[in-house]
């Protein structure tokens, strides 16, 4: 069932029926391909820049409704609305010339022109974690492109994915051109082999994943996948210890732990790593942890009661099997999604948690002897996501971070997300790339005209 549930308070705010009707949906998004393809680069451009006004316009409201949902506390809410209307904006300034026509240099012809066109409707796939920013990320580039949109949203976010119809509707987006539904897997996975859809973008778990691109495998469909992530952030050394604790700490627990892209596993000089954890152990120790919306919670729930329990039975199993808890890691006992954020050290490769993503208030702390061995364990995952290297030498730093195995690598940053900057993972990660002009050519037709 899609509902909205309070993980604040564990109580169900509303139930919302679910969608079925597949060819009444697939029906419009393709009649309204017809005129959104053919309506002005110009006039499309126009429309995201009032949906960025529109969403900087209600930011509070929309913020609160994600507060709700899935737990994510009051400034980090309005900044993911923040976010979302920069990725809107940006498109509608600097898409168009990015869609402008290239002439090829290739002998023997009188022309060789390559344009960008449309592919047509589209299902998007999206998340709980980021309601709002991954919904941008995949509908910008491709309403400005000229497809048209189904957009399923995760189960709990039904409050927020309304939302956001509402507003691109009320900025003069067109109905046709975006539905938002309330559908099940089997409902997706019957869209997705519909010959009216011609690709898919998911944002989820490993699972999900794959069985979307499956799917669209099995149909000749196009797909970007972005999934998991256990992100490492090698630290080679620091002029002030509690401020690089403290920033690197509470980046963590950023969304309750909740981003793909979090780092996730911590990589510290063995030399450093006693003191580092021990400061580290002090921080989360003194964190207000409480309602999403309280004043002073440093730290809100998990995005549910599940989730919650889910994070809590990975760190028990990873003590289980040998893995130093310094602190945390229990449920609280109390109404909500609520846990307490838990440090792990002395993790090894016989361990789940050596290589399993911990999507939640969890951090990894390893202690290394020499920078080659962190690079190795960094990249002995199977994931790809982003990574990042600390350090006072800034050319040493990023020598490191050239030899993360991830799609995005960082030098004294992690996780930075930006409207220009392409996102995206390899190995099982995911593939493709959103944002920049990369995330407007994953589903078009890239068409060569030549005339001899």
């Amino acid at each position: 069932m899609y509902v909205t549930h309070d993980p604040s308070t564990g109580r169900t705010d509303r139930e919302y029926e679910q969608t079925e009707d597949v060819d009444a949906i697939l029906s419009t998004v393709t009649e309204g391909f017809t005129a959104w393809r053919a309506t002005e680069v110009s006039e499309r451009a126009r429309i995201l820049l009032a949906i960025a006004d529109a969403f900087e316009e209600h930011q509070e409201e929309l913020g609160k409704a994600i507060t709700t949902e899935m737990g994510k506390l009051p400034a980090q809410a309005r900044g993911e609305v923040a976010l979302a209307a920069s990725i809107y904006r940006w498109y509608g300034e600097h898409g168009p010339a990015l869609l402008e026509s290239d002439t090829l240099d290739v002998p023997d012809a009188r022309l060789n022109r390559v344009t960008y066109e449309p592919v047509g409707p589209l299902v998007g796939i999206m998340p709980w974690n980021y309601p709002y920013y991954q919904v941008a990320r995949f509908a910008a580039p491709n309403l400005l492109l000229g497809n048209t949109i189904v957009l399923k949203h995760a189960s709990i976010c039904a409050r927020s994915s309304a939302a956001i119809e509402k507003v691109q509707r009320g900025a003069g987006l067109p109905e046709d051109a975006y539905v938002n539904v309330y559908a099940s897997s089997d409902t997706v996975a019957e869209m997705i082999a519909d010959p009216r859809i011609k690709g898919v973008s998911l944002t989820g778990s490993e699972g999900a994943g794959a069985a979307v691109a499956t799917v669209a495998a099995k149909n000749l469909k196009p797909s970007v996948l972005e999934l998991g992530g256990s992100d490492p952030l090698v630290v080679l050394d620091a002029d002030d210890l509690d401020e690089l604790v403290e920033t690197v700490g509470r980046a963590r627990l950023s969304n309750c732990g909740q981003a793909c892209n979090s780092p996730k596993r911590i990589f510290v000089p063995a030399q450093m790593k006693d003191d580092f954890v021990g400061r580290l152990k002090n921080l989360y120790e003194e964190l207000a942890v409480g309602p999403a919306a309280d004043e002073g919670t440093e730290l809100g729930p998990l995005s549910s009661e599940d989730a919650r329990d889910g994070v809590v039975e990975q760190v028990q199993r990873a003590a289980e099997q040998g893995a130093t808890l310094v602190t945390g890691g229990a449920a609280i006992d109390r109404p909500g999604a609520f846990m307490q954020p838990a440090v792990l050290t002395d993790i090894t490769p016989e361990m789940d948690a050596y290589r399993e993503e911990i999507f939640g208030p969890v951090a990894m702390v390893y202690g290394y002897d020499s920078v080659d061995e962190a690079v190795r364990i960094a990249n002995d995952t199977p994931f790809g996501l982003s990574g990042s290297v600390w350090g006072t030498d800034v050319d040493r730093a990023s020598e490191v971070a050239e030899r993360l195995e991830v799609g995005m690598a960082y030098v004294n940053e992690h996780g930075t997300t930006m409207p220009g900057l392409p996102f995206g993972g390899v190995k099982r990660s995911g593939y493709g790339r959103e944002l920049g002009r990369w995330g407007l050519t994953e589903f078009a037709n890239v068409r060569l005209q030549r005339v001899h």
